[in-house]
């Protein structure tokens, strides 16, 4: 069987790749990889990350977006938030956005995986997953950011942290608060 042949049979539609990773079945990896590109059966999504088409009866798929983050950072520790998520929270936001917010270990900057803008920021800790109180919490550490009028958004915002489960938001605190979020917590942890 040729390299390539054998590269082919390790490719699964849908899967992400960096280049380190086909290094495994590929004597030549930059030419077979070229190959590929040509043949349609890998896209280039970012410099040195490959995406195996899967397609569909409506025609090729994206990749997953953890996928494509996975594989970009080569880490599975990230964080991805939509601060369109934060208008689920009732504290007033209402704007829609369109470039998720990756938290990560490894990158910063805005980079573009499979032609669209990811904001990748660095955060030495990170918890393993989102939930309303770490929302809350990131909310809060960009509330600048936000299009919205900050002095409406903040007195809601701590509203609503007064309603959540303390335990729960001192840990999104500790666990990924910000300055600024945690000065503006503090109140509300105080021990009673």
């Amino acid at each position: 069987m040729s390299a390539l042949a054998e590269l082919k049979r390790h490719l699964r539609p849908g899967q992400v790749y960096r280049r380190k990773d086909l290094t495994r079945w590929s004597n030549a990896v930059d030419r077979h990889v070229r190959q590929l590109v040509e043949e349609g059966r890998l896209e280039k999504v970012s410099a040195g990350v490959y995406m195996a088409p899967r397609k569909t009866r409506f025609g090729a798929a994206p990749a997953s977006p953890q996928k494509l983050v996975e594989s970009f950072l080569g880490d599975d520790r990230f964080l991805m938030v939509s601060p369109s998520a934060f208008n689920g929270l009732g504290v007033g936001t209402t704007q829609l956005h369109n470039e998720p917010v990756v938290y990560n270990r490894k990158r910063h900057g805005r980079f573009k995986l499979d032609g669209r803008m990811y904001d990748f920021r660095l955060r030495s800790t990170l918890p393993k997953r989102l939930s309303k109180e770490v929302l809350l919490v990131d909310l809060l550490h960009n509330l600048d950011r936000l299009p919205e009028d900050k002095s409406a958004v903040l007195p809601r915002a701590l509203a609503k942290a007064g309603e959540m489960d303390r335990g729960r938001l001192a840990r999104a605190v500790k666990e990924f608060g910000s300055a600024r979020a945690k000065r503006l917590l503090a109140p509300l942890l105080q021990p009673a």
